[in-house]
């Protein structure tokens, strides 16, 4: 077989099997292991897949810009949305993360819910403006344009200040081995620090992330109170973990 046509065939089974371990592959094709490694490296710097230890996983299709996001799986996001803002109880305080789910979130919150929402998203406390009896707190800091929220030192430290009731937490790959991922690295220790002011984190995960995986890993996918997914129930990405139906 030739290098291209092992890369189809690890294209075409990576689609059929959301996953890739470099060591059977390796056995069921008869070629040495460091030769598939070398077509995941290839296939990973070409956008293809999301290297992770021992194989590979496919790549999340949120990490895209964010008004490309905002196109994708809308409808999944909403069934999301939905169930996430049914967990605010009144008089709470919620730290609410940034992206595309998220701000869904703000459209779900019913009129009359009288609550106290912290985020770093500019984009989520204005659609929050609005709302008639939601108390908005917004942490400053320097502004990540790939997703509209703010991160680095002046956002860590201002979130120190926040005791959280409820943190809904948004990342682009959702694996019960790769766990909660995003695209960048600051982006990802700011939603660590997020979490750490809550005293729930609950996971928005589209269906399309569900499965995925992303370079940065924000926390281990069994190290939050549920994952809050619209996903087929048994999806073997989310095998043993806390779901929460959509």
């Amino acid at each position: 077989m030739l290098a291209a046509e092992r890369r189809d065939f690890l294209l075409t089974r990576l689609h059929a099997d959301g996953k890739l371990v470099a060591k059977q592959i390796a056995t069921e094709l008869g070629v040495a292991e460091d030769s598939i490694r070398r077509d995941l490296r290839e296939m990973a710097a070409a956008g293809l897949c999301q290297r992770v230890y021992g194989g590979a996983l496919p790549i999340s299709p949120a990490i895209a810009d964010y008004a490309t996001r905002a196109g994708v799986a809308t409808s999944s996001k909403e069934r999301v949305a939905a169930a996430a803002a049914a967990l605010i109880r009144p008089g709470q305080t919620v730290l609410l993360d940034g992206g595309t789910t998220a701000l869904a979130v703000t459209a779900a919150l019913p009129a009359g819910l009288r609550a106290t929402i912290v985020t770093h998203s500019p984009t989520v406390a204005a659609a929050l403006v609005e709302h008639p009896a939601i108390d908005v707190w917004v942490l400053g800091g320097r502004l990540f344009k790939h997703s509209a929220v703010t991160c680095g030192a002046a956002a860590a430290e201002a979130a120190q200040g926040v005791s959280a009731d409820l943190f809904l937490l948004g990342v682009t790959g959702v694996h019960r081995e790769a766990g909660l991922t995003t695209g960048d690295p600051d982006e990802a220790a700011m939603k660590r620090t997020l979490a750490t002011r809550a005293a729930e984190t609950y996971v928005l995960a589209s269906s399309e992330k569900v499965g995925t995986a992303s370079p940065f890993l924000v926390l281990p996918a069994d190290r939050v109170t549920a994952i809050v997914t619209d996903a087929p129930a048994g999806h073997p990405a989310l095998t043993g973990l806390p779901v929460l139906p959509a």
